[in-house]
């Protein structure tokens, strides 16, 4: 007898419903064809094991499973339960009449329990644009799952609660999530706030510009100046994620199997790679295609902390995706495209021993040793971090003080209020809402200056020697500053403090 079962695909960040066809005529043997990877194929001993210890069996005939489309690679455990169910309909051994109505995924243990997959929340919203009646998955996925809303979402703990749901009519409590509850659980007060850093002023108000402008920023100072503490620190003045960057970021995470038993995400995340990543592991890919550093921090934090020690390949790999804000994995068999639009946060040492131009530093550095160390940033990545700022150690006054600085939850209230002005700025630009995102025309149209503002970012350009590649992120710097202010206008108020955020481009730094 034929029949039909329904499981899912990912691939990417998108689903892909997999037709399970399952035969069982006269003969002997089990054939699984459909591009199954080795996780599949050996998904017979984990079902003939599950079923015997639930009173079923594999029947002893030929049974033919074909996995379509028949062309597309299928990996992973995940499609032991929706295997398990075709077989025990295709052998009569439960009712079927409704199988088809239901998209089934989950892994078996040996003893029939279920154990969660990855990308429950794609596979969820491609069951519904499918027409599914219900999804029945693992218990620790069905929060994630049931966000999707106009679709019934079974959680279930092992497969006897599936059989029973279909042979005898035992009823599944579908699981639901209030979104609007779940999303306004963000973070309040974060684990990590700007209260809690002593001193710092300039270097916490040049990352609130950075926050409200959406600008990359990079942290020039010596060891145990605070680079890293002020860099966590970050993601608690971001705006709160909207419900479609939400949606989009917790769809990536899930992927990976990084939203087991949790719902949708609600804080921005922030990542920290080691810098002895290799180039796949930061923008994605391999045999069976997984997003990488870049798309994991989509809509939040990239901090890469002590930026010279990457590999060059590494960093290079990352300045396409820096400015497309997606990436592309291209391969003989496939191509994948993740999104990847976070905010670069870097840090670095100014010099290989850590104290360039400081006459009690324990170690001197050649000028060779300093050109060696600064040349591992190319002027292409440079060139798009708009804002660099030298943070120097808290003197002793300041660490000792007990009163606390401003809360993140203040500063981000500025924030807010910028990025708002931004968001009607550009309403009718596709693609566009921040300052970091603005083109040369962009700039042109919203950065325009006076005479007095244009002399003084000449001048400025001329006496410190500032690249050419510092005239535009000046003027995105300043719209950002203008933008906090809530000035229609730059002034050269705020031209005088965009300058002051290209310290790489002077010379001395970066030839």
């Amino acid at each position: 007898m034929l029949r039909k079962v329904f499981g899912s695909a990912v691939f990417g960040i998108e689903a892909t419903i997999i037709t399970v066809e399952v035969n069982i005529d006269k003969g002997i043997g089990y054939h699984l064809v459909g591009l199954p990877d080795n996780a599949i194929k050996e998904s017979n001993y984990r079902i003939a094991a599950a079923l015997q210890h639930n009173g079923y069996k594999i029947p002893g005939k030929k049974i033919t499973i074909n996995m379509a489309p028949a062309d597309m690679r299928k990996e992973g455990s995940a499609y032991d339960l929706t295997l398990a169910m075709g077989i025990l309909a295709a052998s009569e051994q439960i009712k079927a009449d409704n199988l088809a109505d239901y998209l089934i995924m989950g892994e078996l243990s040996l003893d029939g329990t279920l154990q969660p997959i990855k990308g429950a929340l794609p596979i969820a919203i491609k069951a519904k644009e499918a027409g599914f009646k219900g999804f029945i998955l693992p218990a620790e996925n069905a929060k994630e799952a049931a966000i999707v809303s106009g679709l019934e979402v079974y959680s279930v703990t092992d497969i006897k609660e599936v059989i029973a749901y279909f042979n005898e009519n035992t009823p599944l409590q579908p699981t639901v999530v209030n979104i609007a509850d779940e999303f306004a659980k963000a973070l309040e007060f974060p684990e990590f706030d700007f209260a809690d850093v002593k001193g710092q002023e300039s270097i916490k108000r040049s990352m609130e510009i950075a926050a409200a402008g959406g600008h990359n920023i990079i942290l020039i100072g010596p060891p145990g100046s605070g680079k890293t503490m002020l860099a966590k620190r970050l993601p608690s003045i971001l705006p709160p994620m909207t419900l479609d960057e939400a949606l989009e970021t917790t769809k990536i995470h899930s992927v990976t199997g990084r939203t087991i038993n949790s719902g949708i995400m609600n804080a921005r995340p922030f990542r920290s790679p080691h810098h002895t990543i290799s180039d796949v592991a930061l923008v994605g890919g391999g045999a069976y295609p997984q997003p990488g550093e870049i798309s994991m921090a989509h809509n939040g934090v990239l901090f890469l902390d002590e930026l010279p020690e990457f590999k060059r390949s590494v960093l290079e790999v990352m300045r396409q995706p820096l400015e497309d804000r997606e990436v592309t994995i291209s391969r003989a068999k496939f191509t994948v495209t993740y999104p990847s639009s976070f905010m670069l946060v870097a840090s670095m040492n100014p010099s290989p021993g850590g104290y360039f131009n400081d006459p009690d530093a324990p170690v001197a550095t050649s000028p060779a040793e300093m050109q060696r160390y600064l040349s591992k940033i190319s002027g292409p990545l440079l060139d798009r971090i708009d804002i660099h700022i030298e943070v120097t150690p808290v003197p002793f006054e300041k660490l000792s003080e007990e009163r606390k600085g401003e809360r993140s939850t203040i500063i981000r209230e500025r924030v807010n209020k910028a990025r708002r002005i931004q968001t009607n700025r550009f309403e009718k630009l596709p693609n566009i809402h921040y300052n970091a995102q603005m083109n040369t025309k962009q700039i042109r149209m919203y950065c325009q200056l006076d005479e007095a503002s244009l002399q003084l970012l000449k001048s400025a350009m001329e006496r410190l020697n500032l690249s050419a590649r510092a005239y535009d992120r000046i003027l995105k710097v300043a719209r950002t500053i203008a933008d906090l202010e809530e000035a229609e206008q730059i002034n050269g108020t705020h031209i005088s403090e965009a300058i002051q955020y290209r310290s790489l481009d002077r010379e001395g730094w970066l030839s």
